[in-house]
C-alpha cells in the first residue's frame, strides 16, 4: 500500500485559495482516477477536485467551509502497489505558509466556545475569525469594519487596526461609524410567505454589491449613441461571418472593441485603487457581466482585449458566454479584470446605473438598441428620420475619476461606435 497526498491544484495565476463547499467522498470510499473527490469555491466560481490516482480515501484534512491554500494537502488516498508521488505544484509563498501556521497555532490555543459566524453573509478568513474570537469582537462589529483586501475583504491589518482604535478610542467620524454599525430592519412574514435562503453565490454577490457602494463614490454619465451604421453592417455580414468563422456575430464584441480602444485613449479609467494609492494597469482586461440560468451573475474576463481584432473579440465573447451558461468557467476566467461592461439592454432596459466591480473604478452599461425618430443633419438641411439608437450609462468612482474624465471616456466610446465603417471587412 502507498499513501497519496491529494493537494489543492493551481487554478489560475491570480487564485491562491479556495473554500471547501462539499465532500463528495467519505473516509473508506473507493475512488477511481479522475473521479471528483470534493467541491470547492473561489470568490466567483465553483468547481470540483478530481483524484489523480485510484484508491481508498483514508483521511480528510479539512472540513466543509474550510479555507485552503493552493498546494496544501487536503486528503490522503491509499493506493495499491508502490509509492506514488504527488504531482509537482508551484511552491506556496513563505508568507502564506506563515499565515496558515499562525492560524493553526491560534486555533490550538483557543479554549472558549467558537463564535457563530453562520449568522453573517460576509466572508472572513480563519485568521480574522480567530482574532475576532480572541478580542471578543461581535459579529455586528466585525461586519462594520471596512475591508481593504480583495473584493472588500477584512484583512489581518484591518481587524488589528480596529482593535487598536477600540482600545484607544479617538473621536473621529471613522470611529463613530464603527461604533454604530447599521442593523437590518425587521421583516414582517405572514403565513402565506415563502422563505428561501440565498445560495452561496447570491450571498457573495450581495456582499460584493454592498461593499462596492460603501467603498466607491458612485457617479454616472449618460450618452445617447446613433448605432444605425452598426446595425446595418451586422445585418449585412452576420451570415457570412458565421459561415466563415463558425461563430455568431452579436453586437457585444463590436461594443467591447470600442471600449478597449477608448481605454487606450484614457488610461486613467484603466486603474484600481488600493487605499491611498492608484494602480495604473498595464493590460486592458474587460469584464463581461453574464446572467446565469439560475438568475445569478458572473463576470468572466477577456484578457488583453485591446490586442484582439473583431473576429478574436467575437470568439472570446462567445466562448466565455457559453461556458458561463454551462458552468464550465475556470477560476482564472473571472480574475484580473480592469474594467467591466454589462449589457442591460438584453433585458429591455434603455439604460441603467450599474455598480462598480471592486477594485476597478468604472463600469459601462449598454442599453437596448431602439428605432427612434431623430433629427438628421445634412448639407441640404435638417430632417426627421428613423435611426437606431442606444444609451451608454457610465458609472465611475468619484474618489479618483472626475466628471471630465468619466464623461470624456464614455463620449469617446460613443464616437467610435458612431464612426463605425459600414464598408469594413470582418
Amino acid at each position: 500500500m502507498a499513501r497519496f497526498e491529494l493537494k489543492l491544484p493551481k487554478m489560475g495565476e491570480s487564485v491562491a485559495e479556495a473554500t471547501i463547499t462539499n465532500w463528495l467522498k467519505e473516509v473508506g470510499d473507493k475512488i477511481e482516477m479522475d473521479e471528483a473527490v470534493l467541491e470547492i469555491a473561489t470568490d466567483k466560481v465553483d468547481s470540483e477536485v478530481p483524484s489523480e490516482v485510484s484508491g481508498v480515501l483514508v483521511e480528510k484534512l479539512f472540513g466543509k467551509d474550510d479555507l485552503v491554500q493552493v498546494g496544501q494537502t487536503i486528503a490522503i488516498i491509499e493506493t495499491e502497489g508502490g509509492s506514488v508521488e504527488a504531482p509537482k505544484t508551484e511552491a506556496v509563498p513563505q508568507e502564506v505558509i506563515a499565515e496558515v501556521q499562525k492560524t493553526v497555532e491560534v486555533a490550538k490555543e483557543m479554549v472558549a466556545a467558537p463564535a457563530d459566524f453562520s449568522k453573517s453573509d460576509k466572508f472572513f478568513s480563519p485568521l480574522v475569525k480567530n482574532i475576532a474570537k480572541e478580542e471578543g469582537i461581535a459579529i455586528a462589529e466585525l461586519e462594520s469594519i471596512s475591508g481593504s483586501g480583495k473584493e472588500g475583504r477584512v484583512t489581518k491589518e484591518d481587524i488589528l487596526k480596529f482593535v487598536a482604535n477600540r482600545q484607544n478610542p479617538i473621536a473621529t467620524s471613522e470611529n463613530v461609524k464603527v461604533a454604530q454599525p447599521q442593523t437590518a430592519m425587521p421583516v414582517s412574514v405572514n403565513g402565506g410567505d415563502e422563505i428561501i435562503e440565498m445560495d452561496r453565490m447570491r450571498k457573495l454577490i450581495s456582499g460584493y454589491m454592498v461593499a462596492s457602494l460603501q467603498t466607491s463614490a458612485h457617479v454616472q454619465s449618460f450618452v445617447e449613441v446613433d448605432v444605425t451604421n452598426i446595425v446595418k453592417w451586422r445585418e449585412k455580414v452576420k451570415v457570412a461571418f458565421e459561415k466563415r468563422e463558425g461563430e455568431k456575430l452579436t453586437f457585444t464584441p463590436i461594443m467591447m472593441e470600442a471600449v478597449a480602444k477608448a481605454l487606450k485613449d484614457f488610461p486613467g479609467m484603466n486603474i484600481s485603487v488600493d487605499g491611498d494609492f492608484i494602480i495604473k494597469k498595464k493590460n486592458i482586461n474587460l469584464g463581461m457581466a453574464a446572467a446565469l440560468p439560475n438568475g445569478n451573475l458572473i463576470v468572466p474576463v477577456i484578457k488583453n482585449a485591446d490586442q484582439l481584432n473583431l473576429v478574436g473579440m467575437a470568439k472570446a465573447v462567445n466562448d466565455l458566454g457559453n461556458r458561463a451558461k454551462t458552468g464550465k468557467l475556470k477560476p482564472d476566467d473571472t480574475q484580473g479584470g480592469t474594467y467591466t461592461v454589462t449589457n442591460v439592454g438584453t433585458f429591455g432596459s434603455i439604460f441603467g446605473t450599474p455598480i462598480i466591480s471592486q477594485p476597478q473604478v468604472g463600469i459601462l452599461a449598454l442599453g437596448a438598441i431602439r428605432k427612434v425618430p431623430a433629427v438628421i443633419e445634412t448639407p441640404e438641411g435638417d430632417f426627421i428620420g428613423i435611426r437606431q439608437k442606444m444609451f451608454l450609462s457610465h458609472s465611475y468612482d468619484h474618489r479618483v475619476v472626475d466628471g471630465a474624465l468619466g464623461g470624456s471616456f464614455v463620449k469617446r466610446v460613443a464616437d467610435y461606435l458612431e464612426a463605425f465603417d459600414v464598408n469594413r471587412d470582418f
